[in-house]
């Protein structure tokens, strides 16, 4: 039985962030959010960023663009049976992915770094990421290895 092609919902209309106007930086607030509250999340968010460009001297947004383009990931695998065997197999990550996974893997090694406030916690992160360094970088790194080392099975990729 062929498979159906995946269709993908229509994506809701994003309004950008309030204080700057920028889409990336909406889309990131909402990945801090917790339980619904969404001016928290925008604390958090905006203290991380006057914290970026007081250590840093530098304009926090293009810290935190730097840092969302570093962080992104080339290649991914995907599980994939095959005649009974599970394969690892390498794929290119798409745009929208992209974007995805290094929100939520700058947003978790934030969490998991230890610190005073999340906001501090954040800053740090994102310093970190546009420096290539820091947990979300390591992840990264991790998920490139995997894919190279799955490199062998990508003539089973559609």
């Amino acid at each position: 039985m062929p498979r159906k092609p995946r269709v993908y919902k229509n994506k809701k209309y994003l309004q950008p962030d309030p204080k700057f106007g920028n889409l990336m930086a909406s889309r990131f607030i909402n990945q801090i959010m917790r339980g619904g509250k969404k001016s928290t999340a925008q604390k958090i968010f905006y203290d991380a960023l006057d914290m970026i460009s007081e250590k840093t001297k530098d304009d926090p947004l293009s810290v935190f663009d730097i840092a969302m383009r570093n962080v992104a990931p080339v290649l991914e695998v995907k599980g994939r049976r095959i005649g009974g065997a599970n394969y690892q197999i390498a794929q290119e990550v798409r745009g929208d992915r992209k974007e995805t996974l290094a929100m939520r893997w700058i947003r978790d090694a934030a969490r998991s770094r230890s610190g005073k406030s999340m906001a501090e916690k954040l800053a740090g992160e994102l310093i970190d990421a546009s420096r290539k360094e820091g947990g979300a970088m390591k992840k990264r790194e991790d998920v490139h290895r995997m894919a190279e080392s799955n490199r062998a099975f990508s003539h089973f990729a559609r």
